[in-house]
């Protein structure tokens, strides 16, 4: 990270100035106004703000809890240990954590040389990053926007091990620069390059650990990248044997851990996959439905209006109209 931005985070906070001389646990008061200690973004965030930095607390032990919006740390330099839900998280410099609402977040005392930077966001800061992902549709985009929302509340954290991926560094660090001298527009400004960090982040997908049960992260995964990369001709059976399982308890399971069966998550790829190529390839209509696997014109043009309410060719004239 750039020195000077690093020689402005170091510097000692009243807070922290407090804890060097004598005070042996976090100030309440400076983090929620309630008995449980749930930090309140009313306390952090200016009225009218989506987001907001600052620097994590050095020096002392912060005690479990959640957040009413959800936060993401991105550690400058140095180490901060986290338990999360009774996961213990090591974050290293050049790494990010998002934190869901659904976290519990312990965090064990940070030396003056380990600095991050807390991101308090709202969750409706991401909709113009989410946007922006459309142009790409991917089932592993749907899970990471669910989890950062409101719709899927299981995941507790998603860790990003991202420290040689130069275009992450940089988008972040932008958002921090922005945010610490207080550029003007930096709301617009933010909102996209987090678009872009967003895409950035889909490319590096193998790099993030989801803060779930371990067999449930690899299980949601492994399921994703198979119908990501097999949706025009993939089946059941075939990712049942490649996981090595029955495929009446995959289908079960499935279902369970991602709220869709196999066939409606086949479809949602498919359909996506067909919106893209209507909308940045000049292919007909019957060529789009040949190559996302689909041999039936009549049940394609049916799942389409229904998911969409009008027909591909409509579809691809409203886009032109645009």
């Amino acid at each position: 990270m750039n020195k000077e931005m690093i020689a402005k985070l170091s510097v000692i906070t009243q807070e922290e100035q407090e804890i060097l001389d004598g005070q042996k646990v976090i100030n309440k008061e400076l983090y929620t106004e309630n008995k449980e200690l749930v930090v309140d973004c009313k306390k952090l965030l200016e009225k009218g703000k989506l987001i907001q930095i600052r620097p994590h607390t050095r020096f002392v032990h912060f005690p479990k809890h959640k957040h009413n919006y959800v936060e993401v740390i991105y550690m400058c330099q140095g180490q901060m240990t986290n338990i999360i839900n009774g996961n213990k998280v090591v974050l290293e410099a050049g790494e990010l954590l998002f934190l869901t609402q659904n976290a519990t977040q312990e965090i064990q005392p940070t030396k003056q040389d380990d600095i991050a930077v807390n991101f308090i966001i709202l969750p409706e800061f991401f909709n113009t990053a989410f946007t922006m992902m459309n142009e790409d549709e991917n089932l592993l985009r749907e899970f990471l926007g669910d989890s950062l929302g409101k719709a899927r509340n299981e995941t507790a954290y998603l860790h990003f091990r991202v420290t040689d991926v130069l275009p992450i560094q940089n988008l972040v660090e932008n958002m921090v620069w922005t945010l610490l001298y207080d550029q003007p527009n930096k709301r617009s400004s933010n909102q996209i390059t987090m678009g872009l960090l967003m895409l950035q982040l889909q490319n590096h997908m193998d790099r993030m650990e989801v803060g779930s049960d371990a067999y449930d992260r690899e299980f949601t995964i492994a399921v994703l990248n198979y119908i990501e990369e097999n949706y025009k001709s993939g089946t059941l059976k075939e990712l049942a044997e490649l996981v090595g399982t029955d495929i009446y308890w995959l289908s079960r399971e499935i279902k369970k851990r991602l709220g869709k069966t196999y066939k409606q998550l086949l479809q949602t790829k498919r359909m996506n996959q067909a919106i893209y190529l209507l909308a940045h390839s000049k292919m007909a209509v019957t060529d789009i439905i040949e190559s996302i696997g689909y041999d039936n014109t009549s049940y394609f043009y049916r799942k389409f209006r229904a998911h969409y309410g009008i027909s591909p060719k409509e579809y691809r004239i409203n886009l032109e109209d645009k």
